[in-house]
């Protein structure tokens, strides 16, 4: 059974369907009350099984909520997957005191406060995986992302002492480290920040030393490995996806 914040569109998505297709029961959390809802409706047309649960990760009432209604539907929580979060665009000139502290709130805290809400279920059972979404920019330099790069830094950085704390109860906490995937949010990106979006494509891509952005199912197929037994001994570890975006070119 997999709990996958974020779950209504880009990473949360696919990872949402892909665990299902895999034989996972899934609770698919967000915000968007419509996009969540179309994610469980999707996979329980495929046969699977799912529900929508809606979560805001700031808020600890709703992750408290979260953790509660995912046992009274499944008994049991396997899985996390701390996938929700946001994006800030700018540097520290460009970066107000607002955009700062939402993206920290939310990539940050929102983690803390659902990771803090069912925890006590995976210690409770003495088996659990918690997956983290960080991303290759907590290890490489980034123009204009100082807000985001802080806030995955501390995942990544949350993401060792959780594997610390939680060793002792037999639960494994891992982080994935995408580099530029080719999400929604990547879209509107393109829209707002460059005047012709298929040039920005272009350029962007070629950060890539594949040449080419991520897709959303080649980072589910990643969560869905350290979901495995197949990864059984890994705690603690970063799982860099980024097509060669931290490698030297």
């Amino acid at each position: 059974m997999a709990i996958i914040t974020g779950g209504a569109s880009g990473i949360g998505r696919a990872s949402a369907m892909l665990f299902a297709r895999e034989g996972a029961r899934v609770a698919v959390a967000d915000v968007d009350r419509d996009g969540g809802g179309t994610v469980a409706a999707a996979i329980t047309s495929e046969g699977g099984v799912a529900t929508f649960i809606p979560c805001d990760v700031i808020d600890a009432e709703d992750a408290v909520r979260l953790a509660r209604a995912t046992i009274d539907r499944f008994r049991q929580i396997d899985v996390l997957f701390n996938n929700a979060g946001i994006a800030g665009v700018g540097s520290v000139e460009e970066t107000d005191e607002a955009l700062w502290d939402r993206v920290m709130e939310v990539n940050v805290k929102g983690m803390f406060l659902v990771t803090k809400a069912v925890a006590p279920y995976m210690i409770e059972r003495r088996r659990g995986v918690i997956i983290n979404m960080a991303s290759s920019i907590a290890f490489v330099g980034l123009a204009r992302r100082v807000s985001y790069a802080a806030s995955k830094g501390a995942v990544m950085s949350m993401t060792l002492s959780m594997a610390v704390d939680f060793a002792k109860h037999n639960i494994r906490v891992n982080a994935i480290c995408p580099g530029t995937i080719h999400t929604p949010f990547v879209d509107r990106y393109l829209r707002d920040f460059y005047a012709d979006p298929e040039q920005g494509l272009e350029e962007i891509s070629r950060r890539q030393l594949m040449g080419r952005l991520g897709t959303a199912e080649d980072v589910a197929n990643a969560a869905l490995y350290l979901a495995s037994d197949e990864a059984a001994f890994m705690t603690g570890a970063p799982l860099i996806i980024d097509g060669g975006l931290s490698g030297t070119k």
